[in-house]
């Protein structure tokens, strides 16, 4: 019989912090607008137990992921390659990882090791609480199209997006209630900008509320989708809370109406973990004179597109680009230094993670990837499959496409590992699946 146990345990930082993911900007919290969580769901079925964990941060570390599995294993028996860990990817949360392109960044202080160990702490408390709570479930899938509602590929008005959202709805057996609620969907949590000092989970915050005010029973674990090039810029008004809550809300009300319509419940849902590792190719950064060049020109393009007034979409891509390209000097210096490569043997172990759950498969992917990798998976995958990335450790940036590596925009200039690791990880991935045929 299939079990299923819920838990949340609040994250938020006790103590003002460091508001990490806008380069350049002295960002000290003020103060706590929506705290943030760790949410949890545990199933399990005959000898297979999954965990996925929810964190409002911008990213986990391969190094927190580890010691904190090894906790969270010594508590219960869970192996570790059965627990995910995504981050949501909130640009309003404390500092969690140290990375190499933010290293000459003077505002950026050094990750705080005492809110690590609390957050192993209070994530592991709600890992073990929700196994405890298990009790007799149901579950079944189902997903909607969200588009237009959050936000949509943030290079190119016309560029490539997922707007499909998958749904995985848990009920008790007893009285059939709501249980928990899983979403996957890729959309980077960045209506609030660097103006704001308040600690917040973002966008994400208000669906989560939104699904559980209708569903007071249960909990909603948020995992963030393949959101590399995916961005709200085009779908708000303004960088504000009230924005943010528009469309929080929105996109919750959609996933509700997707909710209430499932039927198919079932307590015979096969679980399996599965595992893999890739070796990931590595890349070099150009030579301190060529990397100065380019932030010049990047800035001389920045400053054009203000002086004629340019739309803003064009104006914050053109800025982002400066922001790539001065880390990009970072990089490059760091590469006459010897850090460059370290970093390249740190992150070159790149884990793929497989759960099955029923007639679908849930993968985890460290890093921020481009949305077109999810989309390969799906039209070549012989399974259903959703994607949640930030999940077990980070990739030092992003996994872009050719494309976008050819164009030098600012995800491809921060990159530590080039485009052609993002088809490695599509064929693994697909790999993985094909076994559980």
């Amino acid at each position: 019989m299939l079990s299923a146990g819920f838990a949340r345990r609040d994250i938020t930082p006790k103590e003002p912090c460091f508001l990490v993911g806008y380069p350049h900007v002295s960002r000290t919290s003020t103060g706590v607008h929506d705290p943030l969580f760790a949410s949890v769901l545990c199933l399990k079925k005959g000898e297979t137990t999954l965990v996925m964990v929810s964190l409002d941060l911008l990213f986990v570390s391969a190094e927190w992921t580890k010691e904190c599995r090894g906790k969270i294993t010594r508590e219960t028996g869970i192996p570790s390659e059965n627990i995910l860990l995504g981050a949501t990817h909130t640009h309003s949360g404390p500092h969690t990882t140290e990375i190499l392109a933010w290293k000459d960044d003077p505002v950026v202080p050094p990750v705080d090791s005492a809110y690590l160990d609390f957050l192993c702490i209070e994530t592991t408390a709600a890992v073990v609480e929700a196994w405890r709570k298990r009790e007799p479930a149901e579950a079944a899938w189902t997903s909607t199209d969200v588009s237009g509602l959050a936000g949509g590929n943030r290079i190119a008005s016309d560029g490539p997006e997922d707007p499909e959202a998958g749904l995985l709805v848990i009920r008790r057996l007893a009285d059939q209630s709501p249980l928990a609620v899983i979403s996957v969907y890729g959309m980077h949590p960045t209506v609030l900008h660097e103006d704001s000092t308040l600690i917040s989970g973002d966008f994400i915050a208000f669906t989560r509320q939104e699904i559980e005010e209708a569903f007071p029973s249960a909990g909603m674990v948020y995992l963030n989708g393949l959101c590399g090039n995916q961005s709200p810029r085009r779908a708000v008004n303004a960088q504000t809370f009230t924005e943010a809550e528009r469309l929080g809300r929105r996109l919750g009300k959609r996933m509700l109406e997707a909710l209430r319509a499932v039927d198919g419940y079932t307590a015979d849902l096969p679980l399996v973990a599965k595992t893999a590792t890739l070796r990931l190719q590595g890349k070099s950064f150009p030579s301190v004179p060529v990397a100065e060049a380019n932030l010049a020109a990047a800035r001389e393009r920045y400053a054009d597109l203000l002086a004629e007034g340019a739309p803003h979409t064009k104006v914050r891509t053109a800025e982002c680009t400066v922001f790539g390209a001065e880390e990009v000097l970072t990089l490059a210096t760091a590469e006459l230094t010897g850090e460059a490569q370290a970093a390249r043997k740190r992150y070159r172990n790149a884990e793929i993670q497989l759960f099955r759950i029923g007639s679908r498969c849930l993968v985890g992917w460290p890093g921020e990837f481009f949305v077109e990798y999810g989309l390969e998976i799906k039209r070549r995958s012989g399974m259903p499959t959703f994607i949640s990335t930030m999940s077990n450790g980070e990739l030092h940036g992003y996994i872009v496409t050719p494309e976008a590596e050819k164009s030098n925009g600012y995800e491809a200039q921060m990159s530590l590992f080039p485009a052609a690791n993002g088809e490695r990880f599509v064929r693994k991935t697909l790999e993985l699946i094909e076994t559980l045929a």
